[in-house]
């Protein structure tokens, strides 16, 4: 997903996303009238942050009272939020955040943005996973923001950190096992922190939902019965229903599957390993691509136990919560592009923390 159906115009070099022409292309109230529109403010704003190192800037475009959410916990007020950048820079001083794509919605003033992100950096500064390596890294981020009135007052925030972790030459385990023996020595318990979300997905239910016969109009229902038929219900038969035999996926740890065989092993292991958990839809955005074609995103939670050994190692019945956003290609009625992310780091420091606890 390379390309930013946000314009409908051809792009040829990031200055010609970064100085649009035409003037303002939607309503906005609020916003600065530099922003030709939503995604526009989105992509601008992040190249300034970033890209310019303009980073007191978070305080004109995040509220002050702003919540990020990540698996790891939440980052509160703009001042945490530009410090936690502050410090990511510090780590990661090269560090770049090129936009792949903004799926958007609206309601009211309020504007829903779901922002895939691929970003570069080197390890020359310490950062959560210890000292500098020198290593070079490649990750995929999606960034999902509430905004109104020129402020982001709230976002979901995934990264892949299992393919930092991995191509600064750690173990994922071993270093999900040194931060959950740093939450143990802060008092903090990651499992409390999500557990009221756990509980209220794991009582979720869907109903009797088929594919519609036009998903490209029908996109919220295709997208409910992709999730209640194959990740629910498991039913990986149907995965033709839903996915084209060549579909391009990406998933957590830099993983690259190619056909939806691929795709459906993987969740197959993920669900071997947590064979209750639930997946709930918390939202739903879509914009057209090029001809009926349809990008979406979708935002998610899962919740089940760590009974099954496999995927996370040997059971230990951790109540496990997982964020996670999903950006799908839509073509001919079928999934042809897909990226999946959740932080895998912050999914086993979960488990590792029961592990530690005995």
């Amino acid at each position: 997903m390379t390309n930013l159906p946000i314009t409908q115009v051809a792009i040829t070099d990031i200055s010609d996303l970064l100085n649009p022409q035409g003037g303002r292309r939607m309503n906005m109230p609020g916003f600065d009238a530099e922003f030709v529109d939503f995604p526009d403010y989105i992509v601008r704003i992040t190249n300034r942050i970033w890209h310019d190192r303009d980073v007191d800037l978070i305080h004109r475009y995040y509220a002050p009272d702003c919540t990020i959410h990540t698996q790891g916990g939440d980052i509160v007020g703009a001042q945490a939020v530009m410090d936690n950048t502050r410090n990511t820079m510090t780590a990661f001083p090269d560090r770049t955040l090129d936009a792949d794509n903004v799926i958007w919605s609206k309601d009211g003033n309020v504007f829903y943005s779901s922002h895939l992100i691929t970003s570069r950096m080197t390890n020359l500064g310490s950062s959560e996973f210890g000292p500098p390596t020198g290593r070079s890294a490649r990750v995929r981020t999606i960034a999902d923001c509430t905004a109104g009135n020129n402020f982001i007052f709230e976002e979901w925030l995934v990264r892949d950190q299992a393919a930092i972790v991995e191509q600064l030459g750690f173990d994922v385990d071993t270093k999900a096992r040194v931060l959950a023996q740093a939450d143990i020595d802060a008092g903090f318990d990651l499992l409390s922190f999500h557990e009221e979300k756990h509980q209220n997905t794991y009582s979720h239910q869907y109903g009797n939902i088929g594919k519609p016969d036009d998903p490209e109009c029908e996109v919220k229902t295709f997208i409910e019965s992709l999730f209640k038929n194959l990740w629910n219900v498991r039913q990986s038969d149907k995965r033709g229903d839903y996915y084209d035999f060549r579909v391009s996926a990406r998933y957590p740890g830099a993983r690259d599957f190619y056909g939806h065989d691929q795709v459906a092993s993987f969740i197959h292991m993920i669900f071997g390993t947590l064979p209750d958990a639930v997946v709930k839809i918390e939202h739903i955005a879509d914009i057209p691509y090029l001809g009926r074609a349809r990008d979406v995103a979708v935002r998610w939670s899962l919740a089940g136990y760590h009974t099954g050994d496999g995927f996370y190692g040997e059971a230990t019945r951790a109540p496990v919560y997982i964020m996670g956003i999903s950006h799908f290609r839509l073509v001919n009625g079928r999934v042809r592009e897909e990226v999946t992310l959740w932080d895998d780091v912050a999914v086993r420091r979960m488990i590792e923390g029961v592990r530690l606890r005995g």
